[in-house]
């Protein structure tokens, strides 16, 4: 494991995506639990990769949510709700995904939701690219109905009663501190360690990133 700064961090992400060899767009998934610092990673990336030149497409699964009244069949604080009824697989693969991939055509959405009118999307096609990169970040990356879309796989690791503080702070403009916790307490905490009996994202990633410090990050490579 490496110990660094946040920029360091950010160069040696940057590196690991500009070593990934394919003949169609890169696609870089951010995975971890919420409030560990995807977001945010994510757009510092972007941000370097701009820099860099490479043409990014910044997209997140908060925009391939299935409509609120899909998602909370089981109950709004259902953990396996949460895992299970939440996000719309086959439209991610269907409109970006495998566009960008392998035989696609490069003609993507980055968006299905909108979750501020909770109303479905249809956003004019954009064509790609063929050395475009996509930053994608999100829970539940590594699940099978993803898994071999990723061309780079990134895990954002944080204690999980560490993202119940970054949540409080985050959010406490529109909920308070005791609909937050119960939030993640009953509904996200559970979802991410049912996600990680099931599926060990960290044992299929290619770089972990420590996210307990932000500005001093520890990172470590993994070989499969």
């Amino acid at each position: 494991m490496d110990q660094g700064t946040r920029d360091e961090v950010l160069r040696r992400l940057a590196e690991a995506v500009g070593s990934v060899t394919v003949a169609h767009p890169t696609r870089v998934a951010i995975d971890g639990p919420p409030a560990a610092g995807k977001t945010t990673l994510a757009d510092e990336l972007a941000v370097v990769l701009r820099a860099q030149g490479r043409d990014v497409i910044r997209a997140t699964i908060d925009d391939f949510l299935f409509p609120r009244a899909q998602r909370y069949p089981r109950g709004e604080y259902s953990a396996e709700g949460c895992y299970h009824d939440t996000h719309d697989y086959d439209a991610l693969n269907r409109v970006l995904l495998d566009p960008l991939g392998p035989g696609g055509d490069r003609r993507f959405r980055s968006v299905v939701y909108d979750r501020g009118t909770d109303t479905v999307q249809s956003p004019p096609v954009t064509t790609a690219p063929a050395d475009a990169v996509l930053v994608f970040d999100g829970v539940f990356l590594m699940r099978p109905e993803l898994i071999d879309r990723w061309d780079l796989r990134v895990f954002v690791s944080t204690a999980l009663e560490k993202t119940v503080d970054r949540a409080v702070i985050r959010e406490r403009q529109v909920s308070s501190r005791a609909e937050v916790e119960r939030r993640w307490r009953e509904r996200y905490i559970p979802s991410q360690q049912f996600y990680f009996a099931a599926v060990r994202p960290t044992d299929h990633v290619d770089v972990i990133v420590h996210n307990d410090e932000p500005q001093q990050p520890v990172w470590e490579a993994r070989t499969h």
